[in-house]
């Protein structure tokens, strides 16, 4: 008795605990495959998103889009402007209001 118990336990408990979803974005935009891999929006400028994406499988690190500006800021303060087909394209056509 005591073992079907614990196995009736260990079931429950295993469909009980939740795996995190992968929450990637990918779209095939202007001939590449662009993902977001994970974005997060600013509060106080709402305009700008903190994103780390993927063009055609090669990463980037997080970098912020400014979506008012169209430009970004890569991690080492660099800023360059948004090129035509680029993911901050992608990015800002994607959430606007």
């Amino acid at each position: 008795m005591i073992r079907y118990l614990v196995i009736l336990l260990v079931l429950i408990f295993s469909f009980s605990v939740a795996s995190p979803a992968l929450a990637t974005v990918c779209r095939n935009y202007e001939g590449q495959e662009i993902c977001i891999l994970s974005i997060k929006r600013s509060a106080k400028k709402y305009w700008e998103y903190r994103a780390a994406v993927s063009v055609d499988g090669v990463k980037t690190p997080v970098e912020v889009y400014n979506c008012r500006g169209r430009f970004k800021v890569q991690k080492d303060r660099s800023v360059l402007q948004f090129t035509q087909n680029s993911p901050g394209e992608m990015i800002c056509s994607f959430f606007k209001k």
